[in-house]
């Protein structure tokens, strides 16, 4: 029997990634781009609960990575795609990082990963809002 988590956000990166980069992989310049967005849209998958994030990706989605809101000591979000989607970069105490690519609803996603950091931690955290 596990812990009880509530789901805040479970799925992948956003449409629009995908489509745009393949608009833009008819040049050859954007063509590793394009690449990049395929691979994330088959493969890549976000859970973001009240107690963790975790991010399952890689090569067939073997890879996957959970952290704990209490090791978090910084977070930054980056709107793209005329501000539908972002990207989100969490900072842990060890340094390293943490990035969420093309994810929707980033500024509501945002603000629970700050919340629920600065809840955990017990004080206000490190954050630069873009």
């Amino acid at each position: 029997m596990g812990i009880k988590e509530e789901v805040f956000y479970e799925g992948g990166p956003h449409v629009g990634d995908l489509i745009i980069n393949i608009l833009l992989g008819f040049t050859v310049i954007c063509l590793p781009l394009t690449v990049g967005a395929i691979v994330r849209a088959l493969w890549l998958r976000y859970r973001i609960t009240d107690r963790r994030i975790s991010i399952t990706g890689g090569w067939q989605g073997r890879d996957r990575t959970d952290i704990i809101f209490s090791e978090v000591v910084k977070v930054v979000k980056v709107p793209r795609g005329f501000g539908s989607w972002g990207d989100i970069v969490v900072t842990l105490k060890d340094g390293s990082r943490l990035e969420i690519r093309a994810i929707p609803r980033f500024r509501e996603i945002y603000d629970h990963i700050a919340e629920k950091a600065a809840q955990k931690t017990g004080r206000p955290l490190d954050s630069v809002k873009a």
